[in-house]
């Protein structure tokens, strides 16, 4: 088995004032889907939401810009780490994400150890 990030990207949308009714029912199915992955036993790490609105960005020469991402129209909203076979699992895995009915993506990535020359 092997860990395997993925990436919660979305578009920045400052026009978005979903209800609260709306966050409860994007809430749940985030819940559902993450408590899905744990039933499995493939959930290593729940991760955390990364804020919108904090953030630097430290560049060559220390330059130090705000945000994350300024330039980009997306952004990185959070992360998982999952326990899979293959990186075609954890795929399957992430064609879940609730995200994705929202317009985001999600990146799969391997986590490299140092024993891993991949």
């Amino acid at each position: 088995m092997k860990d395997f990030v993925l990436i919660f990207r979305n578009s920045a949308n400052t026009d978005a004032k979903p209800s609260p009714e709306q966050m409860q029912q994007v809430l749940t199915k985030w819940m559902d889907w993450m408590a899905g992955i744990a039933a499995q036993n493939k959930m290593t790490d729940r991760g955390n939401r990364l804020s919108m609105s904090e953030g630097k960005t430290v560049g060559a020469d220390n330059v130090v810009t705000d945000g994350p991402y300024t330039e980009l129209k997306e952004f990185i909203n959070g992360y998982i780490i999952v326990k899979t076979e293959t990186i075609d699992e954890a795929v399957e895995l992430a064609k879940g994400c609730p995200i994705l009915q929202m317009g985001g993506k999600v990146e799969v990535r391997a986590v490299v150890t140092p024993d891993d020359n991949s």
